[in-house]
């Protein structure tokens, strides 16, 4: 489905990244497993894929760094000629209720999550629109669409995500690249591993469906939303929550 097509993943050591990458693989793509700190667990997805007959390699990159994400661009494209997907995964958070957040904790969720996400499309775009082609899926959350106590920085984050989805699908729409934005809901991964029992219990309790999704949930909509299956889908923001945005 995807063969000879490049794609660029961020944050994909971990994770709903990690699911996405080795998806992605699996349907026949070059995979550029984009990382911060985390090498050795990049390694493990890079020699996943490579176990499975793919193909894919590491590129370590703070995403809020818009320097450094010039840099990078600039070397794939060097490298591979062309990057046909992007998705911008790279997330974190912070939670605290309003009250006791700290400044460089919102900075710091806003800087990954949202500035992050800018970034590489800012300055993977302009080879996008030369190519006439690209599929840019940007990850949000629940969050971002209904708010979550004690998560303002990251639902604002998810929140300007979905903005910024729709503005580029507006601004890129007539060179052929679609632009669109999946919302996970709460999902079986590291991040979701610190809550207690009774907290996942209250959450399982909102959706209807009554589980936490799978990080295959998450790739699997991606991996459409890169095919040509979905061409002609732009400015959406899909929410792969179980029910609970209905």
């Amino acid at each position: 489905m995807l063969e000879n097509k490049i794609a660029l993943v961020t944050g994909a050591s971990r994770g709903i990244g990690r699911e996405i990458a080795i998806t992605l693989a699996k349907e026949g793509a070059e995979v550029i497993i984009n990382y911060n700190g985390s090498q050795e667990r990049a390694e493990e997805v890079k020699q996943t894929i490579e176990a499975g007959g793919g193909k894919a390699s590491l590129f370590q990159c703070n995403v809020s760094d818009f320097a450094a994400c010039e840099a990078m661009v600039k070397e794939i494209i060097k490298e591979q000629g062309h990057v046909d997907i992007l998705v911008n995964n790279a997330g974190i958070t912070r939670d605290n209720l309003i009250m006791k957040m700290k400044e460089e904790d919102f900075d710091a969720v806003l800087n990954i999550n949202l500035k992050g996400t800018f970034n590489t499309i800012r300055h993977l775009s302009r080879q996008m629109l030369k190519q006439r082609s690209g599929k840019i899926i940007n990850i949000s959350s629940v969050s971002g669409i209904l708010g979550n106590a004690g998560q303002a920085n990251y639902a604002a984050s998810k929140a300007g995500v979905i903005g910024l989805t729709k503005t580029m699908a507006r601004e890129l729409a007539s060179r052929g690249i679609t632009v669109n934005a999946v919302a996970p809901g709460f999902v079986d991964t590291e991040m979701t591993e610190v809550l207690s029992q009774q907290v996942k219990e209250s959450a399982c309790a909102q959706i209807p469906l009554g589980r936490f999704g799978k990080p295959s949930d998450i790739a699997n909509m991606v991996a459409y939303l890169a095919s040509d299956k979905a061409d002609y889908i732009t400015g959406q923001v899909i929410s792969v929550d179980g029910g609970m945005n209905i």
